[in-house]
């Protein structure tokens, strides 16, 4: 299994059944979230919404509760109920934790404790992952802080740290790396500058948390029209050149090559 969803994916709370198709509209995927958005009293309720949503299972992923808590196994009873096999696991602390989850299910492990971060490459390295994800909030109340960022809006190094880890450790076992929410919703020039940073460095998607952040994660991860023309002019110039080569100023080998498929690969 293979993770082909995003680079859009737009958490929805499973209490508000109401949103789900509307959300589904304007993101790539959805992921339908049966934990920290929904209050512990209204969990039941939203495992009913997710059984009974009537959307196509290939754009949605479910988020559960973590491994071990209270919430967890009435989710994968739920899970159990629907189509829906894509499956984002809360507080991933150890590979050992997604034993429950049979070769039905794609799991996206979301690595966002000092644990997690720790055991994200053996993690990463479990059959039914197909994706990564880290968290910044939870992971920074983990260790007994207060902020994810500094004064000026960005991520502190511990976050940064979890967020190379993360791309790293997925991209070391050829699984997928999705990057965190930006949870400041009004902070658009924020948000593009981390969703454009997180396309060039390999990220395959970035998480959402409101509709309005869908167009600029979208825009971040779509070359621009010079950079798609000069992929596919390198790319057509290699086709007859052997080994390294010079092309428009600029030394060309397979390093570089990479790149410009990658490039070629969004817009296709």
């Amino acid at each position: 299994m293979t993770f082909e969803l995003g680079p859009a994916l737009l958490f929805c709370p499973a209490d508000r059944p109401e949103r789900f198709r509307k959300a589904l509209e304007r993101a790539d995927a959805i992921i339908l979230d049966l934990e920290d958005a929904v209050l512990p009293e209204a969990k039941a309720a939203a495992r009913e919404n997710v059984i009974e949503a009537d959307l196509d299972p290939e754009r949605v992923i479910v988020r559960v509760n973590a491994p071990g808590s209270e919430a967890f196994a009435a989710d994968l009873d739920a899970l159990a109920a629907t189509d829906f096999r894509t499956v984002m696991v809360a507080k991933t602390e150890s590979a050992q934790s997604l034993a429950p989850f049979d070769e039905r299910y794609s799991l996206i492990a979301l690595c966002e404790t000092a644990r997690g971060i720790q055991s994200a490459d053996r993690i990463a390295a479990h059959p039914r992952v197909t994706a990564m994800m880290w968290g910044a909030e939870d992971l920074v109340a983990s260790l007994g802080g207060t902020s994810s960022r500094n004064a000026e809006g960005h991520y502190r190094d511990i976050a940064r740290y979890a967020r190379a880890r993360v791309l790293l450790e997925s991209g070391a076992q050829g699984k997928a790396a999705i990057d965190a929410v930006h949870i400041a919703i009004d902070d658009t020039e924020g948000l593009q500058r981390e969703a454009m940073d997180a396309a060039a460095s390999g990220f395959r998607a970035t998480a959402c948390i409101h509709p309005s952040q869908v167009a600029a994660i979208r825009a971040a991860y779509r070359p621009d029209d010079d950079a798609v023309a000069w992929a596919r002019a390198v790319l057509a110039a290699a086709a007859t050149e052997r080994g390294v080569f010079r092309f428009e100023g600029r030394m060309i080998d397979e390093p570089v090559l990479r790149h410009a498929r990658s490039v070629v690969a969004r817009v296709t």
